[in-house]
């Protein structure tokens, strides 16, 4: 079965076609600037060379019309018709605590998925807007949504419930909810594989860390805790984002400032992180290269970055009791040697060494320990795209 994966934005679109159960990867691409002057579609047939065309979108059903062009096409396409793509994989960011698990499409799951836009505001109702066009254009093809947040359901009260008066919680569903799930479960059953465990043995830790960045504690297979809270701007540093900072920085700096609830919101998630520290960039390769020039501000970003990352390791394997591994995934996690070095600096009393040759690698599924170290460290580059796929197809065909 051909699986067609979606993960919408606001005014993009990524997407992948996989044969599936052989998990081959069949094409991917990028739809960009969707409604606004200069949409243009980037597609690549696996073993070809990339097609581009630019093209007005003016909104996402032009954009999934477009891709649909680009699976028929003779040329470039890996179809010959919509009726051998079995299935549409859905991204979206935010189950609550209704979807525990990737869920069939229907009138119903809509309308609950709808229902808690106001938890995720910039994500969900991009990510509906996907599904929509898809159904309108594909209605007679089976369509599943894989929630970033149903991995982290597993958790303990004491794992998301905040310490504000409970009625939030009750009224509002304030709480922690974590993101990254897709990708924490995939790495998770990878670590199992490499570790030779089955996936309910294995304690870990699990580091996503890119322009967006979450650590998740894994015990016994299931999350037990996660950084990011119930918006992504909690936890770790990242690209453009604070991470966690005492909350009453917002009232004290709003005040001094003059800003209002938005000028507080766009600071913390669009001005902040690496890009705020740096005042260079968001991109930790655009830092390290100001660090190698002795810009002091940027070698300042990069070790806040990676004492955050650290500090949860450490709280995390006290939560879980130890761990089987670390595992370092995501655009950070999986290409710079030198931020996984500096990480894993200082926790070789927890029993994690880091192996300097063996980490003198990029995106490629590797074990980073030296033979004596009671902690594996793992290099798995995360798939998202292909565990949408799997669980598609297997709710699809049950």
């Amino acid at each position: 079965m051909k699986v067609l994966v979606v993960n919408c934005g606001s005014s993009s679109l990524k997407y992948q076609v996989l044969d599936m159960p052989s998990e081959e990867l069949l094409c991917k691409g990028l739809v960009e600037r969707i409604g606004i002057d200069g949409s243009v579609i980037k597609h690549e047939k696996i073993g070809q060379d990339k097609f581009v065309l630019e093209v007005p979108m003016k909104d996402h059903t032009d954009a999934i019309g477009h891709v649909i062009d680009a699976l028929l096409d003779k040329d470039h396409g890996v179809a010959a018709s919509m009726d051998e793509i079995g299935a549409v994989g859905h991204r979206v960011v935010q189950g609550g605590e209704k979807f525990a698990s990737s869920a069939l499409v229907t009138d119903e799951m809509l309308k609950t998925v709808e229902g808690l836009n106001e938890l995720a505001p910039l994500h969900n109702p991009a990510n509906l807007l996907g599904i929509a066009a898809c159904k309108k254009l594909m209605p007679n093809t089976s369509m599943v949504g894989v929630f970033d947040t149903s991995f982290h359901q597993t958790m303990p009260a004491e794992s998301y419930i905040y310490a504000l008066p409970y009625e939030y919680y009750e009224k509002y569903g304030v709480r922690r909810y974590g993101f990254h799930g897709t990708s924490h479960r995939y790495v998770t059953a990878k670590a199992a594989e490499m570790l030779g465990k089955k996936v309910d043995e294995v304690n870990l830790v699990t580091c996503h860390i890119g322009n967006g960045a979450s650590c998740a504690a894994v015990k016994n297979g299931k999350c037990f805790d996660t950084s990011m809270g119930l918006t992504p701007l909690e936890g770790l540093v990242m690209g453009t984002r604070c991470g966690d900072i005492d909350p009453a920085i917002i009232p004290f700096v709003a005040g001094k400032e003059n800003m209002s609830f938005a000028d507080v919101d766009t600071m913390m998630n669009k001005k902040s992180g690496i890009l705020g520290i740096s005042g260079i960039s968001s991109d930790m390769r655009d830092v390290e290269d100001a660090m190698a020039k002795g810009d002091k501000k940027a070698q300042i970003a990069w070790d806040v970055f990676a004492h955050r990352v650290k500090h949860y390791i450490g709280a995390y394997m006290a939560e879980i009791g130890g761990a089987d591994a670390i595992v370092f995934t995501a655009g950070v996690g999986e290409n710079s040697a030198p931020m996984r070095e500096d990480i894993c600096k200082g926790l070789e009393a927890l029993g994690i060494v880091l192996d300097k040759e063996a980490n003198k690698v990029r995106g490629e599924e590797k074990v980073l320990s030296t033979a004596d170290s009671k902690v594996k460290i793992l290099l798995i580059p995360t798939n998202e795209e292909l565990m949408i796929a799997k669980d598609t197809y297997e709710i699809v065909t049950k």
